[in-house]
């Protein structure tokens, strides 16, 4: 199943793309949340191990299930839709942690079809941090940006990179963006 209305903002952590996605959502577009945060929050707070510095394979799974899930609920929308990462995502992670790969996860990614042209965020240090659910450091998101890129345009998917401007700008930009 394909929608077109749903585009996928994807990179690294830290690279803005939540923080564009709530500006997307203030501006009346429908959003989805990246469900890894929500996982790891659940997880620390129902002291489940869940998490990917303590089960990578658990906590992967419940990306996928949620990623389905979101997808699903969503699919006869026909508004515009902005998702903060995709099913692809979790394939690119379990890429870059070296973990196997379930068949479920590459039958979904070829099923599960978002808008061709995805929206990548580029590593960019001056506003990358350190939190309680984001643990890695710089070098992994510049190594996730490009595991993820590799990941989408294999799937068929055209990579359409967002500059580093203001977070405003940088919704503005996607918004008014020709390929989209």
């Amino acid at each position: 199943m394909e929608n077109l209305n749903f585009y996928i903002l994807t990179g690294g952590p830290g690279s803005g793309k939540s923080t564009v996605l709530k500006l997307l959502s203030d501006m009346g577009y429908l959003t989805v949340e990246e469900t890894g945060r929500n996982i790891i929050q659940k997880q620390i707070k129902s002291l489940g191990d869940a998490v990917p510095w303590n089960n990578v394979s658990r906590y992967a799974r419940l990306m996928f299930l949620h990623a389905i899930t979101d997808f699903e609920e969503l699919v006869h929308v026909q508004k515009t839709c902005f998702f903060d990462r995709g099913i692809l995502d979790i394939l690119g992670y379990c890429r870059l942690i070296n973990i196997p790969i379930a068949t479920s996860l590459k039958k979904a990614a070829h099923e599960y079809r978002y808008n061709p042209k995805v929206f990548l965020f580029p590593p960019w240090e001056e506003i990358y941090t350190n939190d309680t659910e984001r643990k890695q450091d710089f070098k992994e998101a510049e190594r996730t940006y490009h595991v993820l890129k590799n990941v989408y345009e294999e799937f068929g998917y055209q990579t359409v990179i967002v500059p580093h401007l203001t977070p405003i700008n940088r919704a503005q930009w996607i918004i008014e963006n020709p390929n989209k």
